[in-house]
């Protein structure tokens, strides 16, 4: 089995490596992910400048570019045929609710789906004091599931893992996209040559929502399995539009 692993944190990210390490057992890694992080990117490519690739070790690529380039790359370019299953992670910090669709990871990974390939994004959701071991063995055991049984066409998986140590996590969740919400703020600062900036702060805002979402798996130290589809049609509301008088 071919498994194409690539991130949004960058090549030299710790949680990549571990990853990586941990899909050697289940198949043949090659890793194809941004020199440098590219976080909150979401499904964006590179069109107006050329992308420079460095092999930094063997099967291991650096790309100038973005998560979304580093899975076109791989696939129509650097691997030696086509991956049997694309993995993006593991991710620094969680992807939950609507934060999934700012982020290069799980874009990386419906990057790989929008090219018929199974994938699935696991993050674990902290910025601090990161211990990635049990999410790289979830990760494993998930593509192993993956390859036997498969997804549906146009699915992949957002996986969030807690930060905890393995002994306290109660099990895995099959959860929905949950409410996420920042109470988001721009502070305004002055530069050293006086000129006005601007840098977004502020934190999440804590809705408590139940086991059934993401967000509220993880608060109750939860595996959240979130099945996604990249269709955004509203289908429920396209016979309602279709009876607006909407002229040319």
């Amino acid at each position: 089995m071919l498994i194409l692993v690539t991130n949004d944190d960058g090549v030299y990210s710790p949680g990549l490596k571990v990853l990586a390490k941990a899909l050697k057992a289940v198949g043949d890694v090659w890793v194809v992910a941004p020199d440098k992080e590219q976080s909150a990117v979401a499904h964006s490519l590179t069109l107006h400048r050329p992308l420079l690739v460095e092999e930094v070790m063997e099967q291991v690529f650096a790309v100038n570019g973005t998560p979304t380039d580093c899975v076109n790359l791989a696939v129509n370019r650097l691997l030696p045929g086509m991956p049997d299953l694309v993995v993006s992670g593991i991710n620094k910090g969680g992807n939950l609710g609507d934060d999934v669709t700012y982020s290069g990871t799980v874009s990386a990974a419906t990057e790989g789906t929008v090219l018929g390939l199974p994938s699935f994004a696991i993050s674990l959701t902290t910025f601090k004091d990161a211990e990635f071991t049990y999410a790289a063995k979830f990760g494993a055991y998930l593509a192993q599931e993956i390859l036997q049984h498969g997804l549906p066409r146009g699915v992949s998986l957002n996986v969030n893992v807690p930060n905890v140590p393995e002994q306290e996590i109660r099990g895995v969740a099959i959860t929905r996209m949950g409410n996420a919400m920042y109470d988001d703020k721009y502070e305004q600062r002055i530069d050293p040559r006086h000129r006005v900036y601007y840098w977004l702060t502020g934190s999440k805002v804590e809705l408590n929502e139940g086991e059934e979402t993401d967000d509220g798996a993880i608060a109750q130290n939860l595996v959240s399995v979130t099945p996604l589809h990249f269709d955004l049609t509203k289908h429920d509301f396209l016979a309602t539009l279709q009876k607006w008088r909407l002229k040319k």
